[in-house]
């Protein structure tokens, strides 16, 4: 298993970390096989999505903001980030992703994004990349 860190700028934000993925793939030597990507925090997640044009991160970060506001006078959570809670959970912890070659098999325009809900912060990565 190997790890990295992701400093995050905003509140709430898609950070791409394909790149460290792809190089832990590469240097793992395993040609064909299976890579998971997980993220240990309970107000982050990762997603695979668009990764051509900013614009496709952004509009995903809004509508989440939409959907599971920040600011509900309904949460009973005592340290004011439930919502982070709540958006971490509905992305999900964890992405798994097929190696191929010795790389990363991903669609034309697809990326693995951390994605952050109570930042700024220091997040973690971890990756296991498994041979077949």
């Amino acid at each position: 298993m190997e790890q990295f860190s992701v400093r995050t700028t905003s509140r709430c934000e898609l950070v791409p970390v394909t790149a460290q993925v792809r190089s832990i793939v590469r240097n793992a030597g395993v040609e064909s096989g299976a890579c998971v990507v997980f993220c240990p925090h309970t107000t982050a997640g990762l997603t695979i999505n668009e990764n051509a044009d900013p614009d496709v991160a952004r509009d995903i970060v809004y509508m989440l903001q939409k959907l599971v506001p920040a600011d509900d006078p309904g949460y009973r959570h005592l340290e004011g980030n439930s919502a982070a809670h709540i958006l971490a959970s509905l992305v999900g912890s964890s992405v798994h992703l097929m190696v191929e070659n010795g790389g990363l098999k991903l669609g034309t325009w697809q990326g693995v994004f951390l994605v952050e809900f109570d930042g700024p912060r220091t997040r973690k990565v971890w990756v296991q990349v498994i041979g077949t």
